[in-house]
């Protein structure tokens, strides 16, 4: 897991190698602002993206888009850990009921991190691909990372009213709506570079 962690960093650092250039420091927040502004959660948007941008580095909407991605996937990833350890402490104290509500939701993330990896994995191969194959790939991604919201709420679900309480119910929600709303801002990220690629292709096209 550590090696799988480790290679998601590098990839988040690897993304922007020769970007063009936010030329004035007070632009730069202004930068990722707007490209944040299609999103539900853009204080949260601001705050995954913000990092990556600098003076001398702004990624383009599709960087933006795989780095928001990545970062849902390795926060998806950390949350499942720390569910499975919930669940197991429950299995070794024998509370069924909060070990099956547990057991539940972690299929759930487990399903969401899946979903995240082969949306990662789907913009690559459209990057490769380019033009031929734009619109297959694009509805893939969409598919996939609309899959793994409907993953993370129905964990969500598992462990809502009395399936499971105390102070790890309040734990593990707040870590799956983090994974949640992540996933929406990616999402929302993707479309907006999407529709603006398509728009682009249309200009050029005599």
């Amino acid at each position: 897991m550590a090696h799988t962690f480790l290679s998601l960093l590098v990839l988040l650092l690897t993304i922007f190698t020769l970007n063009p250039t936010v030329k004035c420091a007070s632009r730069v927040r202004a930068y990722v602002e707007q490209q944040c502004r299609p999103t539900l959660y853009t204080n949260l948007c601001i705050r995954t993206l913000l990092p990556f941008v600098s003076k001398s580095n702004a990624p383009n909407p599709e960087q933006l888009t795989r780095i928001s991605l990545t970062t849902c996937l390795i926060k998806a990833r950390l949350t499942k850990a720390y569910v499975n350890t919930v669940a197991k402490e429950f299995n070794k104290t024998k509370n069924a009921r909060y070990y099956e509500a547990v057991t539940d939701c972690l299929s759930q993330i487990n399903d969401g991190v899946n979903q995240i990896t082969q949306s990662l994995k789907e913009q690559k191969r459209m990057a490769h691909d380019a033009e031929k194959y734009f619109s297959w790939h694009e509805s893939n991604v969409q598919t996939w990372v609309s899959t793994a919201l409907t993953d993370v709420t129905t964990c969500l679900d598992r462990i809502s009213d009395k399936a499971i309480g105390g102070k790890e119910k309040g734990r593990i929600k707040a870590r799956v709506l983090n994974v949640k709303h992540l996933a929406s801002n990616a999402l929302a990220l993707f479309n907006r570079f999407a529709s603006r690629h398509r728009g682009s292709r249309r200009v050029k096209t005599p």
